[in-house]
């Protein structure tokens, strides 16, 4: 079975009855954030990579077909259409590192209705938690203001695909380096580390751990000081460091209690030994807001090792994401459900200074000062440019924070930025509202096909 089968079962159901209904015209699909999450002024984009990846090789197999009819309790001729459907159609995105804010399409995928109905649950998985942790990463270097973060987030990620995007992320926005050797690996990023409680509980002392420990790695060593008393742990530190020589690149560090009190005590005892250039890590349960909280009181912490609570954005694990039909050959739709309603027709997110953001019709020109957010990053079932690097990720997200309001780069009560809406995107909504309304009243007519082959493998999508 091919990655056609991550998928929830109701795009099996709706993309073979598309095709069973010879419904195969172009079809426009929308995901997008309707609201940020509390106390987010931005989202990161992120996510579009692997979502790329995803539609390049999407292909629906034999397997797929026998797992969808199993799926179905059905007979296997029922689910034959589906045989041999792939990715032809467009997408236009916004690049992985960019700013976004509610409302605003991160992708918009232009395919035949069947392609693009059955690619909506893996794309909008991919951009969905990327974005989350993505912008709660980027919050973390923010809040560490200069100093560098490190993940330490593997372990409790919810499953190691998702600890290995975690690293992937925090690169993305600006982690000095991540504990997942895999990750760090594949990706070209430094992996970091230090021990484990249980190394220093395994010797009969905290010296006998330290001293093991630094014959082992003859560089530079991070000894971690808190598995019983910290200050004594630090002092112990300190003398096996200045014996062995071992100060400059060396650490200490705190994993628990006050750590912006063991901190300064720690920068006490450390420099009173001579050991100015020892440096200190904290971890333990970090994220932006401890962060912040410590850069704000002085802590003299040098790294900021953050884990669970960023890898799974613990404060907001999901965002309120939508990917939605906006458009059908030709015929713009939206929805009209309470609290949910969509904006019809393909669009352009174009940026102004500040963020003054503009949605507007895809084919609308820009604004004065204008730039627009969605690039076409796939024609034809193909990527249109190479893969993005993480540098070329790390440079967009830079300039797109400079260039945010100081408020929604806050870490608490933060302010976001409200995208304003187009004329022409505003007078559209209403003619499909009136559309719907007089459709609504009307006799039903019997629907008729586009009259072209229900083929899962349709190549013809308008520019």
């Amino acid at each position: 079975m091919s990655d056609a089968m991550t998928t929830d079962l109701y795009e099996v159901t709706m993309a073979m009855s598309y095709l069973r209904e010879g419904m195969i015209g172009p079809a426009t699909f929308s995901l997008f954030v309707r609201e940020l999450p509390p106390d987010r002024g931005f989202l990161v984009a992120a996510g579009l990579e692997p979502a790329l990846d995803y539609l390049a090789d999407l292909l629906v197999g034999p397997e797929d077909v026998d797992a969808f009819a199993s799926a179905l309790n059905r007979p296997r001729r029922d689910l034959q259409p589906l045989l041999g459907l792939e990715f032809t159609g467009e997408v236009r995105a916004v690049p992985e590192g960019r700013i976004v804010l509610a409302g605003e399409p991160l992708l918009e995928v232009t395919a035949p209705l069947p392609q693009a109905q059955l690619a909506e649950t893996y794309v909008l998985n991919q951009l969905s938690h990327q974005t989350a942790i993505a912008s709660k990463a980027a919050r973390c270097v923010l809040a560490a203001a200069g100093h560098p973060v490190v993940d330490f987030s593997l372990r409790r990620t919810h499953g190691p695909q998702a600890g290995f995007q975690a690293a992937r992320l925090g690169a993305l926005t600006g982690f000095a380096g991540t504990s997942n050797v895999a990750a760090a690996a594949t990706l070209g990023i430094p992996a970091v580390g230090t021990m484990a409680h249980s190394f220093v509980e395994a010797f009969p002392t905290e010296e006998q751990a330290f001293r093991a420990f630094a014959r082992s790695h003859p560089g530079p060593v991070t000894f971690l000081v808190d598995t019983y008393d910290t200050e004594e742990g630090v002092r112990v530190a300190a003398r096996v460091l200045r014996d062995l020589d071992r100060g400059p690149g060396s650490a200490v560090r705190l994993d628990s209690g006050d750590l912006g009190t063991l901190a300064a005590r720690a920068r006490a005892l450390l420099d009173a030994a001579g050991l100015p250039d020892v440096r200190i890590t904290a971890s333990g349960s970090l994220d932006e807001y401890a962060v912040d909280d410590l850069v704000r009181c002085g802590a003299p912490i040098d790294t900021y090792a953050v884990g669970t609570r960023v890898g799974v954005s613990a404060d907001a694990p999901y965002l309120d994401s939508a990917y939605k039909l906006v458009e059908y050959d030709g015929r713009p739709v939206m929805k009209l459900s309470s609290a949910k309603v969509t904006a019809p027709g393909p669009k352009q997110v174009f940026r102004r200074p500040g963020c003054a953001d503009v949605i507007a019709l895809a084919d609308e020109q820009p604004p004065e000062e204008g730039r627009p957010l969605l690039e076409t990053v796939m024609w034809d079932g193909r990527r249109t440019a190479a893969r993005a690097t993480l540098d070329e990720c790390r440079e967009r997200l830079a300039a797109d924070l400079a260039e945010l309001p100081s408020a929604a780069r806050r870490i608490r009560a933060p302010v976001a930025p409200r995208a304003v809406v187009s004329e022409p995107l505003s007078a559209l909504v209403s003619r499909v509202r009136r559309r719907i309304g007089e459709e609504k009243s009307a006799p039903t007519a019997p629907r008729t096909g586009s009259g072209q082959t229900a083929s899962g493998s349709h190549r013809s999508v308008p520019k």
